[in-house]
Order: structure tokens, then sequence, then C-alpha cells
């Protein structure tokens, strides 16, 4: 349901384009680790995955399943569930690795949290939290990193200005590019795994930087 809806509601709000360093489709039991700036990436990132031939589970926060139907639909679909600042909250990763098990491509956001703060400009990725290094050192699975620039200026500021964004969207069409480097395996402790994870992460979206056309780049700010 959320690619579905992703694959049809982002080509709507602006024009969606999607590079990758990578040689072949993303393996089965990968973990697809992008940045996090805006309400509206996710759908970005599905859009681009469904692109790829990808429809991943994600790691979402819980507030999402008190919606009855919306819930139920994914918990379906095998969507995670993530509690944050309790202490279940760290189950959310036992189940990330079984669906990499059973050879489900997950989709994890490093940074945990949207940024705090009101402006529209596209900025390199954030603190990364730890759950990332952990899932692929427990599991040993690849992470690819995934970058991309463009979805602030679809929902971005105060409530009101975020409402008004989504609804000028369509006749704005700004431009989205979704990016996807190649695929690593992270080693070491848990620090230099999340270190090295967010390098890549900012090199992924540096390049989904980089292919915005020059006018729209005007928005992008360094970290």
């Amino acid at each position: 349901m959320l690619t579905t809806l992703a694959r049809t509601v982002v080509p709507l709000l602006g024009r969606l384009t999607v590079t990758t360093a990578m040689t072949r489709t993303i393996a089965p039991g990968s973990i697809v680790a992008p940045n996090h700036t805006a309400l509206a990436d996710p759908a970005l990132v599905l859009a681009a995955l469904h692109q790829l031939g990808t429809e991943p589970v994600v790691l979402a926060t819980a507030g999402l399943w008190k919606m009855p139907f919306l819930g139920r639909r994914l918990t379906r679909e095998g969507h995670i569930p993530v509690h944050r600042g309790s202490h279940s909250a760290a189950a959310a990763l036992d189940l990330a690795a079984q669906a990499l098990a059973a050879d489900r491509v997950v989709v994890i956001y490093p940074e945990g949290r949207l940024p705090r703060r009101k402006d529209s400009a596209d900025r390199a990725p954030g603190t990364f939290r730890t759950g990332l290094a952990r899932l692929a050192l427990a599991t040993g699975a690849p992470v690819v990193p995934l970058g991309h620039a463009g979805a602030r200026r679809i929902v971005s500021g105060s409530r009101l200005k975020q409402l008004a964004g989504v609804a000028s969207a369509p006749l704005r069409r700004p431009d989205l590019h979704v990016h996807l480097g190649e695929p690593l395996h992270l080693t070491g402790d848990i620090t230099e795994a999340t270190a090295h994870a967010r390098t890549a992460v900012r090199a992924a979206w540096q390049q989904a930087v980089d292919q915005l056309p020059r006018s729209a780049c005007t928005s992008i700010r360094p970290a």
C-alpha cells in the first residue's frame, strides 16, 4: 500500500529523477539507509525503490500504527513500528533482522527524527543514531546509502505552510532527485560503523543535490 501510494502521489507533486551507482538491482536482504529531511521524503524513497523493482519493509514511527485502518495495513505488509524513547525500541531491530533473514529489503532512517527547522533548504544528513550500525553488524547485511534532495520544497515550515506546500506542489512541480550509492559492508565497532555509514549517506545526498537544476540548488545550504 505504501509503495502504491508513493508511486501514485509523487509524480503529481514534483519531477522525480533517480540515479544509482549500483551495478545491479538491490540484493535481497539489504538495508537501505536514506537521509531524512521532510515528511514527504519517505514517499520519494519508496517511489524511487519501486522504479528499481524493490518494495521494502520500512521502520517507521509507532504513531502511524495508532491509525486504525493504516495500522492494520502496515502490520499486514510487514512494516515495523519503532517506539522511540522506550525500552521496546530495540525490538524493532530484532524484527528488522528477521525481515532481512527472509530476504526482504529493509529501510531504516539512521537520523531517526526530522530536523527541527522551518526553512525549505536541503542540508547534509545530521547525527546518526546507532540503530543502523547495530543492525548491519549483527546481520552482516549490505547497506545501500540513499541520498535525496528536494523534498523540503514540497513540505516544510509551520503546519499551515506545510499544507500550502502540498497544495501548491502540483502547480510548482519542484525538482526531486534520489541517488543510491554502492552497497557497503559496515565493520569495526558501532562508533566506526556509524561514522562510515554517515559518510556514505552524505556522499549519496551530495550526488542527489548535484543532479538538481541550478535554480533548485539555491535552496541548498551546507551542514
